[in-house]
């Protein structure tokens, strides 16, 4: 095939298509920085020290929702911008394994996101925050941060939030229906399957009424 065919070929193929064609599962990874649980600590009192007001809510988009780390004082509905919701990071330890990852949820930069907030209460918040870190924090594929956050009744306020770190080994950005079919299908870890992961993060977005649509269609696609 001379190279004017070859690119007539090119441009006959979709975006997915082409992506489709270069992706492949299980993804070649390059290794991860582990935390330590001084490295916790450390990443807790920085992030402490940046918040503005005194109360200490938490943006939860994903699992979070149905699973909160600890008990809330407080929790709402509400929305952040500048970030969306998306099946973007790649699991090695709660939802697969290393020769098997899975696929979780991140905060990617652009759009906006609906989700819960609770409000942690000061009772053993340090305990609290701990193991929130260790869930959220285990390597460093998160950068926690305060964003503004609107709540359903319309109280503007501040929000922790993990947002992803698009350098990190772990980014997955958009996968193609091929990889997140062969995910859905394949991929368990610690805390089980990607699959209930997905499945039970839809279940909870549609009780708070604020259904994903991206994430559903996604669901829809790849999950049969």
């Amino acid at each position: 095939m001379n190279n004017l065919n070859a690119r007539a070929l090119d441009s006959s193929l979709s975006f997915d298509e082409s992506a489709a064609m270069m992706a492949c599962y299980p993804p070649r990874l390059g290794q991860v920085c582990l935390n330590s649980d001084e490295q916790l600590e450390a990443s807790i009192a920085e992030t402490l020290a940046r918040r503005k007001e005194k109360d200490i809510w938490l943006f939860a988009y994903g699992s979070l929702i149905w699973k909160p780390e600890g008990p809330s004082a407080e929790r709402a509905n509400a929305r952040i911008s500048g970030y969306h919701r998306g099946l973007n990071l790649w699991s090695r330890i709660h939802r697969g394994t290393p020769e098997r990852p899975g696929l979780v949820l991140g905060l990617d930069q652009g759009g906006s996101c609906q989700g819960v907030v609770h409000r942690l209460p000061e009772h053993n918040l340090d305990q609290h925050l701990k193991a929130l870190w260790q869930r959220e924090m285990p390597d460093d594929s998160y950068r926690p941060e305060w964003l503004e956050c609107r709540l359903a009744d319309g109280r503007n306020i501040e929000a922790l939030a993990f947002v992803l770190e698009s350098e990190r080994p772990n980014y997955a950005g958009t996968q193609p229906d091929s990889v997140v079919r062969q995910v859905i299908r394949q991929a368990r870890g610690r805390c089980g399957s990607s699959r209930d992961y997905l499945r039970n993060t839809l279940s909870a977005l549609r009780a708070q009424a604020m259904p994903d649509h991206a994430l559903e269609a996604t669901w829809a696609r790849c999950s049969s």
